[in-house]
């Protein structure tokens, strides 16, 4: 084992044992100690392994929650699923695993209000939506790169807010979250589809707007 990989298990073990104490202590110093100790490393490890402090800690959680949603996305056939099945698929498998965390992800959330944390959280969501395109296949390198992941950024955050304020079904589910991230996704890409179109007619000399009445393009 190479001393990266050494490194990015011992940081993974951290963070698992670290999300365990982050409903009683915060996201927080307090906890990140509790689970250098509890994954079985002295107290000095905690700043070797995030010499950024809490931001660095939130930022691995997002890398090992991307992580883990991909291994669980292997066995899955994304070859016969459309755009929105594969969006929808994705996230939903990033939150089922994160279920367990939810009080953590919650205080999370709070830390990343915070305004010094701003760009922090926007890159983490751009990362994360990244990694869901392009396992959705995309692999587009115009405007189109970056329209699609700001779009999904919007979608994944407002879906993750309204699973924390879900209640679980008798199976542990989340039934209405899913509906929720379902109508997300259809309304981001008919708002996706639409300067396609316009580029589209444009391109072929046509007026899209013709017909309107009171227009003028």
């Amino acid at each position: 084992m190479n001393q990266a990989t050494e490194k990015s298990e011992s940081r993974d073990r951290i963070v698992e044992a670290f999300l365990r104490n982050v409903p009683f202590d915060g996201w927080s110093n307090a906890a990140l100690v509790a689970g250098v100790r509890a994954a079985g490393y002295d107290d000095s490890m905690g700043l070797r392994a995030f010499p950024g402090g809490m931001g660095d800690v939130a930022a691995h959680f997002s890398d090992w929650s991307d992580r883990r949603m991909l291994a669980e996305l292997e066995s899955v056939d994304v070859d016969t699923m459309k755009i929105r099945q594969r969006i929808h698929t994705a996230v939903k498998t990033r939150l089922t695993l994160n279920a367990p965390h939810r009080e953590a992800i919650r205080r999370l959330l709070s830390f990343m209000a915070l305004p010094v944390n701003a760009p922090l959280a926007a890159r983490l969501a751009w990362q994360s939506s990244s990694v869901i395109w392009y396992w959705a296949g995309d692999r587009s390198a115009d405007w189109n790169h970056y329209s699609k992941r700001g779009l999904l950024a919007s979608v994944y955050t407002s879906t993750i807010l309204y699973w924390l304020a879900d209640a679980a079904d008798d199976e542990g589910d989340y039934p209405q979250t899913w509906a929720f991230l379902s109508r997300r996704i259809d309304g981001v890409l008919r708002a996706f589809g639409l300067p396609n179109r316009l580029a589209q007619a444009f391109s072929k000399g046509r007026r899209p707007f013709r017909g309107l009445k009171g227009s003028r393009v």
